[in-house]
């Protein structure tokens, strides 16, 4: 393994979810201090899924030709713009253009072309048998970077407005320092070697969107992925600050908090899958871990106090994304090398799709008093229909290492 651009690929993504953990907490505050409706904050932040999925699709289908350093540089790029337009205009139609063109994530989850290209890099610098250990502590730098991004993005909203600044403004400051992470990014990617790139290809004459044999798993992947994350999309991490802040009068500050305690959770979760999946297999561990995280998702709105709702959403982030290295190992492991970078993009965007239009939807029901906590309900729901399907169409699926020889 390339040691020096592996350590590069993990501060890049370090940095990239530090920076969406920041935004996350006050993305949905400061549009709506910009004057914006609940639906059309929602509506926005669809477009900015949507966007981001027609980008990505085509950079990550891509990369292996266009080349992956490359992809990379302009995936930073495009969030150094989208997060300097959100800063500067409340013009709808301008940060509508913004939302579709850049690249801004609203949930502190991951968005654009990044995953994809950076898996695909690992899973050909590293040998199969630590591919899902390896996906495990990527995933736990993430969640760790959103954690403290989450924290420091709401510490420095709650700063600025304990220091008479005016909403607009501290919340602002949040979006702009987003902008210049995209920078930072820049810099790290730039200095990856040749190692990354893989190897010259043939293609079969029938390829497609950067696939050949491995076409019919990846679109039923996609397809199964997609609606996980269209359940997801009714709750991503903007929203539950928000829900949190209207439903409980939680502020910015408790909100980061908050949202730190989950992420820790769910990168201490993620990690501990690597070790499950080696006992049970990648399919029974994306399913049966995945099953009650989403039964405590929908008990969250029953609870009759913020302290009862916080501490049971955070038992459910402890759980909850065990099924995230598996599903990334999963995916690598069941194509050709060279489709990696594609197969990763295609379910990848397949899940940026399936995100985009529940959010508009979330932010109906968040208008309507009596369906506030609706997007629990459905979210939990949908993603048990997932779960179930998920294990009938693929627990006969083995990869590579778990082949006896």
């Amino acid at each position: 393994m390339n040691d020096a651009d592996a350590r590069l690929i993990f501060a890049a993504r370090l940095i990239r979810l530090f920076a969406y953990g920041f935004l996350s907490v006050a993305l949905f505050l400061y549009l709506s201090a910009r004057g914006f409706s609940d639906a059309t904050i929602g509506l926005l932040l669809t477009l900015t899924l949507l966007g981001d999925a027609g980008i990505s699709l085509w950079l990550t289908t891509h990369a292996d030709r266009f080349g992956r350093k490359r992809t990379l540089l302009v995936g930073a790029a495009l969030m150094t713009f989208a997060g300097i337009v959100f800063a500067l205009t409340d013009n709808f139609y301008v940060l509508m253009f913004a939302a579709i063109v850049g690249v801004i994530s609203p949930s502190g989850g991951e968005i654009g072309p990044f995953l994809s290209v950076e898996q695909a890099a690992l899973s050909q610098l590293l040998p199969d048998t630590q591919r899902t250990k390896i996906f495990a502590w990527y995933n736990l730098v993430g969640s760790f970077a959103t954690a403290f991004g989450a924290l420091g993005g709401g510490g420095l909203a709650q700063f600025l407005l304990n220091s008479r600044f005016a909403a607009l403004d501290a919340y602002r400051a949040v979006v702009i320092s987003y902008g210049f992470f995209g920078i930072l990014l820049a810099v790290l990617f730039f200095s990856l070697s040749p190692a990354v790139e893989t190897a010259s290809v043939v293609r079969p004459s029938s390829s497609n969107l950067g696939l050949h044999r491995s076409q019919r798993i990846v679109l039923q992947l996609s397809a199964l992925f997609a609606l996980d994350a269209f359940a997801g999309g009714f709750i991503v991490q903007s929203i539950l600050a928000y829900w949190f802040n209207q439903k409980f009068g939680l502020d910015a500050g408790a909100l980061g908090a908050m949202l730190f305690a989950a992420n820790v959770l769910a990168g201490i979760s993620a990690l501990s899958a690597a070790r499950l999946a080696q006992k049970f297999g990648l399919v029974n561990t994306m399913v049966f871990t995945h099953l009650p995280s989403n039964v405590l998702l929908m008990l969250v709105p029953l609870m009759p106090n913020v302290w009862l709702a916080v501490a049971l959403l955070l038992i459910r982030f402890s759980i909850s994304q065990m099924d995230v290295p598996t599903r990334q190992s999963f995916t690598m492991a069941v194509v050709a090398p060279d489709e990696r970078s594609a197969a990763s993009g295609i379910t990848t965007i397949a899940r940026s799709i399936g995100a985009a239009f529940a959010p508009a939807l979330s932010g109906q029901l968040l208008a309507i008093p009596a369906l506030v906590s609706a997007p629990f309900f459905i979210a939990g729901g949908l993603k048990i229909v997932y779960d179930l399907v998920l294990f009938q169409q693929f627990r006969a699926h083995r990869p590579p290492e778990e082949i006896p020889n």
